[in-house]
């Protein structure tokens, strides 16, 4: 994982133009370049502006931009997700292609670590819809808890919690 950068557009417009990855996103793919330029430079700016955002994700084998991993600090009523407001949320996206392979599992792992290692988070926040079956397999699996359900624009949303706490009981 690395920051993105603007060269990382062609793999960014390729993620998020597809109807596939936005299935569970509100189902609005991007349409142009420009788009995803936009999407680029609004990571860019988290860098700055909050000290974190999401990464972007190459595979190692061949060197390929797959994605996108990382925390993002949701501040603020755009970014808030129904009641849920200030919160460090971990959360991936990857291109059709790089799914089923176990990087959604294995780059969200490291993000933990450095979460609650490097940035001394208390918790860390995850959420996805109820019908997204390998989102929400993913944040049990890398031992974030269920905390409850809430409707957030339609949508059916499992929220989940992991404490620092508790992730550094599992690690020892």
């Amino acid at each position: 994982m690395r920051e993105l950068l603007p060269s990382d557009i062609d793999g960014m417009f390729e993620l998020d133009s597809n109807p596939e990855v936005h299935k569970y996103l509100g189902k609005c793919p991007i349409t142009s370049k420009a788009q995803a330029q936009e999407n680029i430079n609004f990571i860019r700016e988290q860098y700055h502006k909050r000290g974190i955002a999401r990464f972007a994700t190459i595979e190692k084998s061949s060197g390929d931009f797959i994605g996108w991993s990382g925390l993002k600090l949701n501040t603020g009523d755009k970014e808030a997700l129904g009641s849920k407001r200030d919160f460090y949320d971990i959360g991936y996206r990857f291109i059709p292609r790089y799914w089923g392979k176990g990087y959604a599992t294995e780059s969200s792992l490291t993000i933990l670590d450095f979460g609650f290692k490097d940035l001394k988070l208390d918790i860390i926040y995850g959420a996805a819809e109820i019908k997204n079956i390998g989102s929400n397999k993913v944040l049990q699996k890398i031992g974030l808890n269920y905390i409850e359900q809430f409707l957030f624009e339609g949508e059916m949303i499992n929220w989940y919690e992991l404490k620092n706490e508790d992730y550094a009981k599992t690690m020892s």
